[in-house]
């Protein structure tokens, strides 16, 4: 996939991370969008070490305008985006009879908005060039809810909707748009859990363990190639066989 070009959003995440050095093992050129600048620069740091040198781009994804502007940088420093993964998020997590306004906003402007916000940007130019792949990270609790998370559950259940509704408008224009979503991944955030807690998480799980970042990154890559044409409006679960439709 020479000369292609990636913008991964959360791409400083434990799954961003594994995600955009698994397209870039597939000489891809990765823009990685951030949030939080001192974290993103040592994780460049990081990477860089590694001797991964990636385009770094900071963005506010839940403002509409702020996307603009990051995939006008994007495409002037690297082309036009080829393939765009949404994967920012965040959590705030709260039993609804004592959730906040704020909690429900904040979880469905950066979960859900930004991915209109930023595949708004990408799709006109993908139309354009015939040519576009679209992967959504959503997550195993939209499709079971979790406890204490309706406003994570409510937007990242949102994510295929859209995903489904955008696949059937572009599907004749060479562009393909799925979902992806992952269960208990063994990220730094899940493995900062008491270990108590988590094995009662991984009892939950029939293969008996943790998913790893990788695993969601090959998935992303496959979806990504341009073999997979054949692939849209679908919904990959990654969790172990935690829940299953």
């Amino acid at each position: 996939m020479n000369n292609k070009v990636a913008l991964v959003t959360g791409g400083t995440g434990g799954i961003g991370t594994a995600i955009c050095l698994q397209l870039a093992s597939q000489d891809i050129k990765v823009a990685v969008a951030y949030h939080n600048h001192d974290k993103a620069m040592e994780w460049q740091k990081k990477q860089k070490a590694s001797g991964h040198n990636f385009f770094m781009i900071q963005s506010e994804v839940e403002n509409f305008y702020s996307c603009v502007k990051m995939v006008t940088n994007v495409e002037e420093a690297l082309g036009p985006i080829d393939v765009l993964v949404n994967n920012a998020g965040i959590t705030r997590d709260a039993q609804l009879r004592n959730m906040t306004s704020e909690q429900w906003q904040e979880v469905l402007r950066t979960n859900l908005d930004s991915v209109f916000n930023v595949t708004r940007q990408v799709i006109t130019g993908m139309i354009q060039r015939s040519y576009g792949r679209i992967i959504n990270i959503s997550s195993i609790n939209a499709q079971k809810g979790q406890f204490g998370q309706s406003n994570y559950a409510a937007a990242k259940a949102g994510i295929h909707g859209f995903t489904m509704s955008l696949a059937q408008e572009v599907a004749r224009k060479g562009i393909t748009v799925n979902t992806i979503s992952p269960g208990y991944i063994a990220t730094e955030m899940v493995m900062s859990v008491p270990e108590d807690v988590r094995e009662k998480i991984i009892a939950q799980i029939p293969v008996g363990r943790l998913g790893q970042p990788e695993e969601i990154a090959r998935t992303v890559a496959f979806l990504a190639a341009p073999e997979s044409g054949f692939i849209t409006g679908a919904n990959f679960a990654i969790n172990g066989g935690q829940h299953m439709q």
